[in-house]
């Protein structure tokens, strides 16, 4: 621990693409950003607001935040198990090495998207992290 992705600079591979994943995943309805409370020191925080109902809070590992991304733009975030092992199985993800410990088998780190195609995948995953943890839906898509 930490556990961090290697071969990444701390800094994102592509400033641009990273700017519009946090422009993305800060503007998700009832979503803010905040300081990590579990990460590395510059992470942000997905932080879910009190009114939001949650589907699933037991993989939230503390407060309200379910995701965090890291200042290379890689990001720890709850999937369900089977979207998790998908992810995993397609190169976009690996588990993270407590998971299982702390009762949460879908939690992956998922790996930096170097570039705009890159990040429609790694947006995807948010996605479907912050529908499993509240309970939303949206279209079931494929990871290729």
């Amino acid at each position: 621990m930490p556990h961090t992705q290697i071969g990444v600079r701390p800094v994102p591979a592509v400033p641009a693409v990273n700017a519009e994943l946090h422009r993305r995943a800060f503007g998700l309805p009832g979503v803010s950003a905040r300081p990590t409370i579990i990460s590395v020191p510059g992470a942000r925080a997905l932080w879910l607001d009190e009114g939001l109902e949650l589907a699933h809070p037991e993989v939230i590992a503390a407060g309200r935040e379910f995701t965090h991304i890291h200042p290379d733009g890689s990001l720890h975030l709850p999937l369900s198990i089977e979207r998790a092992r998908e992810a995993i199985a397609a190169g976009w993800a690996e588990p993270h090495p407590i998971a299982r410990m702390l009762g949460v088998e879908g939690l992956v780190l998922v790996f930096t998207p170097r570039d705009f195609a890159e990040l429609e995948v790694v947006w995807m995953l948010l996605l479907d992290s912050y529908c499993y943890v509240t309970g939303r839906s949206r279209p079931t898509a494929t990871l290729s």
